[in-house]
């Protein structure tokens, strides 16, 4: 295979013209000159095809109306833009040079009257020689095999199934990669639409991306491709366009419209329950975004089965709820109303009795209860059943696609022009046998530490601001129970008797914290797309996944953070009455917090909850409300016979490169919830799978009626978010498990219920009294004790002598008075117990639903093999009947006598091959 780089590729990019094939090009300007006449033939005397494309400029071809319109450039005549008109004039050259033909909008045709559009056409002969330098794969025959076979109760999925020509736009093919020699071999009925659009666009960006813009007699390699042209401002933008207006179809009966019937079919909100033309997308789009839609539909298709049981999950502690001795027993005036709790804070917090969490106790038995258990271990081989099915379905897109073997053939293809101008030094590439350009060892590993280095510091700023949210609430607690000691809150109707200090700073805190987390990312993406800039990737896969690795690592950290921290540190290092921890020192005067007797899931679950809905909110309204307030002023602004295509392909909004990054990212943090702390939230798999049904359609109108048409690019799978997905996978059986263990409060119930109950009949009755322990209040030191003002009127401390903690300890007088009991350590090894058997269960039953489940369908094998075996027995043939004609032509004279003849030559030849 031909490869073009370094110093090689730029010429071959300039000297294209003339060292393409004669005869193909004298083949294609002949047939388009004749068309040019056939097509002005026709017109009628006085109406020509220049006038009625004049009368209407909503067309996606040349004044010839013959030539397609494959990419558009934009730019403003400045007043003192010398240079960049210079640039331009070379660059444009260049481009002629490469064989493209250009044509010019002049600015007094323009809406307003300041922009220059370029357009851009690649004839047959540039778009042949790229296809067989990228390796473009192409039909040569029609495929024989049955898109697949009559499935039982088929007419159930017909209401949820589009039209066949939306799902199947063109009919299957076996493909073979382009080769220009070879020409005949392939099915080629028009050489005008054999490439489609999506195609032809990725071919011109490719020339557009390496073009040089200086002159012939200076060699300036940094002086290359259209991003510095339009980052320097010498053109204003660079697209191709929409084939027609997404609300009606194009007049033109050779222009496809499928931004129409993508629009009709897909990213209408009203076709939610319908299937995605995931075909039709990978047409018009390319396989990048088609393999994204693809993901984002399977994933919820896959949620809606977790949902279910999440559902069912919460239902079973909604029915259960009066059956929950332990929250009765909490709510109790004789039991809950008669125990007094010490003080939660110093000085400012006094006595509480405990049935003040009677609310909280209930509202987490929904949550923390015997199905908990069970859907936690259902998530955990959820995720394998997802993955392991995302990989078939993605081997059966990767064979549709003409994927298979994509990678090794494109990925020396897919070098950065950024690399190839910042790298000066070059070196001999061992498998080419040319100079490549490269980046020597010393100044990658600078830079490599200085991305470090600055990843390093943005995840420890994470940490101080985490460190500063828990400050707030060690801070604010105590001011918040001072203020509500009265109960000034029970005087608001309706919520004033729900709202506790607990609740106060939980909700509160866990605002800031979203508010800092948006702060964070706003900054760091900036700072990640710098730092993997200043690192130069070498291929556009390089850097995708630099980019990746950088965004999650600190996504994971930003969002992920408050959850661990409720989860596995409050509460844990709290220390007891007379003995507490505080998180600075005991002269910080700021404790550690305390869960609620009942545990803190229910705060776990609240700080998730707000998290993520919050997340989601505010990504759908700046993904869906903002860009519509931006751009339907545009949508009709001017008469279809004035506004022209390329000029509302102008006014949207531009599809950068990263534009899917920002999409993954999203649905991945989104997974990660669901996933590494489902335990304390059933329902989260329900508010993704809403939110999903919602997010396919907003990213679908945004494709198709908000940003310009992306330049099609090739993806085999989502690339290093699978891997991202896997280690979530795996560290959400492991978060889950240690949730069950410590978070919830089910370990200390079971054991209770099945190792001290004090009667004959295992029930929960007493577990209360014995989940609490005793302290002496009179051994409180002065700088805990409540103030004078803070002590409530029905705290009388002749007749109350103790308070209870949360926590298994001996009482005050025992020898081993404030020391663990051994029920403590009971609890403690069950908790191990229940992690490492739980782990282990879950882990064997992935792995082997990992193995039980092959990566790629028999039937994608089957049809892989036959289509190879197909193209070696076509090139066979091929190449025969070629040998065949070139032996029938040199035997035309008779043969000497001795000598064999022309069909005895094919006999032999065809018994060789």
């Amino acid at each position: 295979m031909r490869r073009i780089t370094g110093m090689a590729r730029e010429e071959t990019l300039i000297e294209m013209k003339s060292a393409m094939d004669s005869q193909i090009g004298e083949e294609c300007n002949g047939q388009s000159h004749n068309n040019s006449i056939e097509d002005g033939g026709t017109q009628l005397p006085g109406h020509t095809e220049t006038d009625r494309l004049q009368q209407n400029k909503d067309t996606v071809f040349f004044r010839d109306g013959v030539r397609r319109i494959d990419f558009i450039l934009s730019y403003l005549d400045d007043k003192d833009g010398e240079k960049k008109q210079e640039r331009r004039r070379e660059f444009e050259a260049n481009l002629k040079k490469a064989g493209l033909e250009l044509e010019t909008e002049d600015k007094s045709d323009s809406d307003d009257l300041k922009t220059y559009f370029l357009k851009i056409h690649a004839p047959w002969e540039v778009l042949a020689t790229y296809a067989d330098v990228l390796k473009i794969k192409v039909p040569f025959k029609e495929s024989d095999i049955p898109h697949g076979q009559d499935v039982p109760l088929e007419w159930l999925s017909r209401p949820f199934r589009l039209p066949e020509k939306v799902m199947r736009p063109q009919p299957d093919y076996f493909t073979s990669p382009f080769d220009k020699d070879k020409i005949d071999f392939f099915l080629i009925k028009n050489q005008d639409t054999f490439f489609p659009p999506s195609t032809r666009n990725r071919i011109v960006y490719y020339i557009l991306s390496r073009c040089p813009y200086h002159k012939e007699d200076r060699k300036e390699t940094d002086k290359k491709g259209i991003k510095r042209l339009l980052n320097n401002g010498t053109y204003t933008s660079a697209f191709p366009l929409h084939d027609c207006r997404y609300w009606e179809r194009n007049t033109n009966e050779q222009c496809e419209s499928e931004r129409y019937h993508l629009y009709k079919n897909w990213a209408r909100f009203l076709c939610f329950y319908k299937e995605q033309p995931l075909n039709l997308i990978r047409k018009y789009y390319g396989e990048k975004i088609g393999i994204y839609f693809a993901w984002l539909g399977f994933y919820t298709e896959m949620l809606f089965f977790a949902a279910v049981m999440g559902v069912i999950c919460f239902t079973y502690g909604v029915l259960s709820y009066d059956d929950n001795l332990t929250s009765k027993e909490i709510c109790d005036p004789s039991i809950g109303g008669s125990t007094v709790m010490c003080p939660l804070c110093d000085k400012k917090c006094s006595y509480w009795k405990l049935n003040s969490t009677c609310l909280s106790s209930w509202q987490s038995h929904l949550f923390d209860n015997e199905g908990t258990v069970f859907f936690a271990m259902f998530m955990g081989i959820w995720v394998t059943l997802f993955l392991e099915f995302w990989k078939r379905r993605q081997a059966q897109l990767e064979y549709e696609w003409d994927l298979v073997d994509f990678e090794e053939e494109q990925q020396q293809l897919q070098i950065r022009p950024e690399f190839e101008t910042k790298c000066t030094d070059q070196r001999l590439n061992r498998i080419t046998q040319e100079m490549e350009p490269y980046l020597p060892l010393p100044k990658k590993c600078g830079r490599f530490c200085l991305s470090g280095v600055t990843v390093l510091f943005w995840m420890l700023l994470i940490v101080a601001c985490i460190t500063g949210v828990i400050v707030y609430r060690l801070a604010v607690y105590a001011a918040f129970a001072s203020i509500m000691k009265d109960s000034p809150t029970k005087k608001i109707h309706l919520v004033g008797s729900l709202i506790t200090p607990q609740l106060a700073t939980s909700v509160t805190a866990s605002f800031i914290n979203f508010i800092i987390i948006m702060i964070l990312n706003f900054f760091y993406e900036r700072v990640a797309i710098w730092i993997t800039d200043m690192e130069i990737p070498k291929t556009h896969l390089e850097y995708e996944n630099k980019l990746t690795m950088k965004m999650f690592l600190f996504q994971f950290v930003n969002y992920y953070s408050s959850c661990f921290y409720v989860a596995f540190f409050k509460g844990k290092f709290v220390g007891y009455p007379g003995n507490y921890t505080y998180m600075f020192g005991k002269y910080s005067r700021l404790r550690n917090e305390e869960c609620d007797p009942g545990g803190c899931l229910i705060e776990l679950t609240t700080q998730l909850v707000i998290v993520m809905t919050g997340k989601q909110v505010c990504g759908n309204i700046q993904e869906a409300l903002l860009p519509l307030l931006r751009n339907w002023w545009c949508s009709r602004k001017a008469r279809k016979d004035q506004y022209s295509r390329w000029e509302q392909d102008h006014d949207l909004q531009n599809f950068s490169q990263l534009g899917l990054f920002y999409e993954y990212l999203e649905m991945v943090i989104q997974f990660g919830f669901i996933t590494l702390f489902v335990a304390s939230f059933p329902l989260a798999p329900l508010l993704a799978l809403c939110n999903n049904i919602l997010e396919v359609r907003v990213d679908a109108w945004k494709f198709t009626t908000q940003f310009r048409r992306p330049v099609a690019a090739k993806a085999h799978n989502i690339g290093a978010w699978q891997e991202i997905l896997n280690v979530v996978a795996i560290l959400s059986v492991v978060t889950n498990a240690f949730i069950m263990a410590f978070t919830s409060d089910m370990i200390p119930r079971l054991v209770y219920l099945y190792a001290y109950h004090p009667g004959s009949e295992a029930t929960m009755s007493g577990y209360i009294n014995n989940s609490l322990s005793v302290y002496d209040i009179s051994q409180i030191p002065l700088l805990s004790m409540p103030e004078e003002g803070a002590i409530p009127a029905w705290f009388n401390s002749s007749f109350i002598t103790t308070c209870r903690y949360r926590d298994y300890r001996y009482p005050p007088g025992h020898q081993r008075q404030y020391s663990h009991t051994m029920q403590f350590w009971h609890i403690l090894a069950a908790k191990l117990a229940f992690i490492i058997i739980m782990e282990h269960v879950v882990f064997v039953v992935k792995f082997f639903v990992a193995w039980l489940i092959p990566d790629v369908p028999s039937e994608v094998k089957a049809r892989i093999k036959r289509e190879r075996y197909l193209i070696q027995e076509y090139l066979h043939n091929y190449e025969v009947e070629k040998l065949k004609i070139q032996l029938s032509q040199s035997f035309i004279i008779e043969p000497k006598p001795g000598v064999c003849t022309a069909t005895d030559m094919h006999d032999v030849l065809s018994e060789c091959l």
